[in-house]
């Protein structure tokens, strides 16, 4: 190797230091930590609350950190992963309840309950970004999401510079990886966890699909597990659906599932009192 010494050797090793940036730095060396500016105030302390997590040789556990609270909680062994086997002797959490306790340490409410489809559909979205946007749009805290529209499986942190806080898989603990673009990479969902606008209803019944258009024979894209709270843009007459004993041939359109539901499943009026025509 070619040795330099003397005052070129010296210059040399000055301008290295002074072009070696904190934020890559970071990134090089694995820290977790915010990695990039522009986040919210909240979204910075939802990294800084999954980092803490990561720091702290915190677990995966299969259903981990979904208890009546968020925080960590002991897992249950996932029937299809044998790594899984010491999940319940683990308090740790899965992806899902690593992103739910991020977001309630970072704005003190419970605003991201439920399972990473639930999560990215939530009605506290400011913005949404495609699998093909990659991560230039990405900001520290938005959420990365993996799978498809109806079976979304896998969420992560986004720090910042390519990288993301997760709870991947049994038999690990929570890291920081490079995000993973190729494969069923979904998209990414920016979280506001202010005040929610637009017009919002609840839905009943379970297994309730949404579809692609305003019809029974469209394609499905995502199905309510069970009562959820939906943010309806607006409504349209389109085809006439009986089901659980009603008629009704009114649709609504939830934005942030781009996608319909018939009113028969949202709770209020067979037409939605206060909510807009459709002009599409």
């Amino acid at each position: 190797m070619l040795r330099r010494s003397g005052p070129i050797g010296t210059l040399i090793a000055l301008l290295v230091c002074l072009l070696w940036s904190p934020a890559s730095a970071s990134a090089a060396d694995g820290s977790c930590r915010v990695l990039a500016p522009g986040a919210s105030a909240a979204a910075e302390r939802a990294v800084e609350a999954a980092c803490a997590q990561v720091a702290a040789g915190v677990w995966y556990t299969w259903g981990g950190g979904h208890g009546a609270q968020p925080g960590p909680t002991y897992g249950q062994v996932d029937p299809t992963d044998p790594a899984s086997e010491h999940d319940p002797e683990r308090l740790g959490f899965d992806c899902s309840g690593l992103v739910r306790h991020a977001y309630a340490r970072a704005t003190g409410s419970d605003i991201l309950d439920g399972d990473a489809s639930a999560q990215y559909y939530t009605h506290h979205a400011a913005e949404r970004f495609t699998a093909a946007q990659g991560t230039a749009p990405l900001l520290p805290g938005d959420l990365l999401v993996w799978g498809t529209s109806r079976d979304l499986h896998h969420i992560a942190v986004y720090l910042g510079a390519g990288r993301m806080a997760e709870a991947r898989q049994s038999g690990t603990k929570l890291m920081v990886s490079d995000v993973r673009l190729d494969g069923d990479y979904h998209g990414a969902v920016r979280i506001d966890p202010g005040p929610v606008t637009g017009h919002v209803f609840r839905t009943w019944g379970t297994g309730v699909w949404t579809k692609a258009e305003p019809s029974t024979a469209s394609a499905r894209v995502y199905a309510f597990p069970g009562p959820t709270t939906i943010r309806v843009q607006c409504q349209k007459h389109a085809e006439e659906v009986t089901a659980d004993g009603y008629t009704n041939d009114a649709w609504s359109y939830l934005p942030d599932y781009r996608a319909w539901v018939t009113n028969i499943y949202v709770q209020g009026a067979a037409w939605l009192e206060n909510v807009p025509a459709c002009t599409f």
